[in-house]
């Protein structure tokens, strides 16, 4: 009989699944109220200003972690009672309840909007007005957004099987693998990487699925699992890899970051010892993790050699950096702090509070602002100034 855990951290996103009895949460979880304390605001000298464009309320994620999509200058969001909208300058042109609560969200391509629910339903509506399309199921719960490109829908499911779906909901492909006896569930988004699907599995790997049939072009191995028990051996890729070019990285909790090479095969570039359940972001000089203690760490991305370590947000549940610009990164944190840091040297540029609830989803950006989603289910754009 398999068992359910409460989540190690919201950060974490995901759930660890077992058949044996584990430790309590607080003894995994570097987050927890009763581990480690986060670290203190202190002062910064900002180098830019972040002033608040708009805000709208969709509603409280709950457990789940919503990620707002942005498809031109619209940003559709979701919310766990149902609630989605479609937003233009932080006005709502629509705003629909799905009828169900909803676990996951949102994926779209300007003209279908998709989200999905616990019990494994998937809900397709109209980007135009959010009428309702169709509905479909799979095999279990939807955690991770929808991955929505014109004739295509892919859905991940919480036990870890990915459905493709056209765009009138009839199933195209499923792919499905073994899982380990003990792994974590993943709320992290789908990457469409040219012709192929790019997503993290338990194990440590990371599978690149065609188009259109599902089948595995390539896997590459981001970490190994290693250790005696099963905890040890928790080594899965519970983020979203982030691609540039030729090259795509990932990172394991309890693992390492690796980076590979799409034009010879997903052959390996680089890796090196690093444990994230938060994940990355690239560009083409560098790879940037926030680590499992939240600080983060700039990579050489031709060499994975260290550039800089920003440890002065330890355990405050920071998202994976958002790269913006050709200087600054974005992240989140636990308190619904926006910091803003320079890509060179990883130095403070700016901070801007939301309501103190977490951020979850990792910022995005829409034009020129940044866009992000808390758990209290407040939207925010920000201007960079």
């Amino acid at each position: 009989m398999r068992t359910r855990l409460l989540p190690l951290a919201a950060l974490l996103t995901g759930l660890l699944t077992g058949c044996s009895m584990l430790p309590s949460m607080d003894s995994l979880n570097p987050f927890a109220s009763k581990g480690p304390k986060m670290a203190e605001l202190g002062p910064i000298q900002p180098t830019v200003e972040l002033r608040q464009a708009w805000s709208y309320s969709i509603g409280k994620a709950g457990e789940a972690v919503f990620y707002p999509v942005v498809v031109g200058s619209a940003v559709y969001v979701a919310a766990a009672d149902g609630s989605i909208a479609r937003l233009e300058q932080g006005t709502a042109v629509w705003r629909i309840h799905a009828g169900k609560a909803l676990s996951a969200g949102v994926g779209s391509d300007g003209a279908t909007v998709v989200v999905g629910t616990r019990n494994g339903e998937v809900l397709a509506f109209s980007a135009r007005d959010g009428a309702p399309l169709w509905q479909a199921r799979v095999s279990s719960e939807v955690l991770a957004p929808p991955l929505v490109a014109g004739e295509m829908i892919v859905v991940r499911s919480g036990d870890n099987r990915v459905f493709a779906f056209d765009a009138q909901g009839k199933r195209k492909w499923l792919y499905q693998r073994p899982t380990p006896p003990l792994s974590l569930r993943s709320t992290a988004p789908m990457v469409l990487a040219d012709q192929f699907v790019l997503l993290g599995f338990p194990g440590g790997k990371l599978v690149a699925l065609a188009n259109h049939n599902g089948a595995p072009v390539w896997e590459g191995v981001v970490a190994a699992p290693k250790g005696v028990t099963e905890l040890d051996r928790v080594a899965d890729v519970v983020s979203a890899p982030a691609t540039g070019g030729a090259i795509g990285c990932a990172v394991a909790y309890q693992g390492r970051v690796t980076c590979f090479d799409f034009s010879q095969g997903g052959s390996t570039v680089w890796s090196r010892e690093l444990s994230s359940a938060a994940g990355l972001g690239l560009d083409s000089r560098g790879v940037y993790v926030t680590d499992d203690s939240s600080a983060i760490q700039a990579l050489s991305l031709s060499s994975g050699a260290s550039l800089w370590k920003q440890d002065k947000l330890l355990n405050r549940r920071v998202t994976a950096p958002l790269v913006l610009g050709r200087n600054l990164l974005v992240v989140g944190d636990a308190q619904g702090v926006v910091h803003l840091l320079n890509r060179d040297d990883g130095d403070f540029a700016a901070r801007f509070s939301t309501d103190g609830s977490p951020i979850n989803a990792v910022p995005q950006q829409l034009g020129s602002q940044i866009l992000v989603q808390t758990q209290q289910g407040n939207v925010y754009a920000l201007d960079v100034q």
